[in-house]
């Protein structure tokens, strides 16, 4: 008993520190959603979804994907790729509507194209599938004119706001992505991608702030930012290509203790810290698995 009990305080009075529990911050950004060709809506913004103090298991492998950018091209802008790490699934943005169509779903919806029809083409539905907290936001719509040069293109949504309504004399602006501190720095992540502008006579609408692409009015609009899951810009007049969309990112924040490995690589991947008693890894391609030791 004596002996144990001697243990115990030499233990107490050693100055080594109990290793603390396996907990993680996440920040898992979808790619963004292509814009649109021709009267291009803006991309969607990739889901944008983070936690913290999720509680993990050491030597235990994590599946983890960083999701690709849609492309962007004289068709619908292409979906974004999702985002994995475990259990979290961020949805690629939906690509903005090509000349006379809607929007697609997605983490953030696409923007509606600009049309000649009667009816305005709608922006894609954002949060899809739902999430709790919501992953983004609704795509703008686009406008409808039968005079011509007016045919302008709805902002793609971004993670917290909803992409622009196009006018008939403006593309709608990308909604704005969100910040987020997992680095230890403040970042703005999942912008919307801008709507396409009729012509030199109208305005091009702005990608939103987290890596949207700014839309054109009469040529080959800017891609989403890569590893923002930024959506692209939509494109101007016809035969004009969209930008793709921003690569996706994964963010991981967890205890200096511990030391993270990507058995069977596949992921390219960086680790700042330690730093006031963590570190940081950002995933910025590829997929694989994870696992702490």
């Amino acid at each position: 008993m004596a002996g144990a009990l001697s243990a115990m305080i030499a233990a107490a009075f050693s100055g080594v520190a109990p290793t603390p529990p396996l907990t993680v911050d996440y920040l898992v950004v979808a790619g963004g959603g292509g814009g649109g060709g021709g009267l291009g809506g803006g991309g969607g913004a990739g889901g944008y979804r983070t936690d913290t103090n999720v509680s993990l298991t050491t030597a235990t492998n994590y599946t983890l994907t960083v999701g690709a950018g849609g492309t962007g091209n004289a068709n619908p802008g292409g979906a974004g790729s999702n985002s994995v790490f475990s259990t979290i699934t961020s949805t690629g943005g939906g690509g903005g509507g090509q000349f006379g169509q809607i929007g697609s779903n997605g983490g953030s919806g696409g923007g509606g194209s600009g049309t000649n029809s009667a009816a305005p083409k709608a922006g894609g539905t954002g949060n899809t599938p739902s999430t709790s907290p919501s992953q983004g936001n609704n795509g703008g719509a686009g406008s409808s004119s039968t005079a011509g040069n007016d045919r302008n293109a709805g902002g793609g949504g971004g993670a917290s706001a909803a992409g622009a309504t196009a006018t008939v004399s403006a593309g709608g602006n990308g909604g704005a992505g969100t910040a987020s501190p997992i680095t230890g720095t403040s970042v703005t992540y999942a912008g919307g991608g801008g709507g396409g502008g009729d012509g030199a006579t109208n305005t091009a609408g702005t990608g939103g702030a987290g890596g949207g692409g700014p839309a054109s009015a009469t040529g080959t609009a800017t891609a989403g930012t890569a590893n923002t899951g930024g959506g692209g810009g939509g494109a101007g007049s016809p035969p004009s290509l969209g930008g793709a969309g921003g690569s996706g990112v994964v963010i991981l924040k967890y205890p200096d203790a511990y030391t993270i490995s990507n058995p069977g690589g596949g992921l390219t991947f960086s680790t700042a810290g330690p730093s006031g008693g963590y570190k940081v890894t950002t995933f910025t391609s590829g997929t694989g698995n994870v696992q702490w030791n």
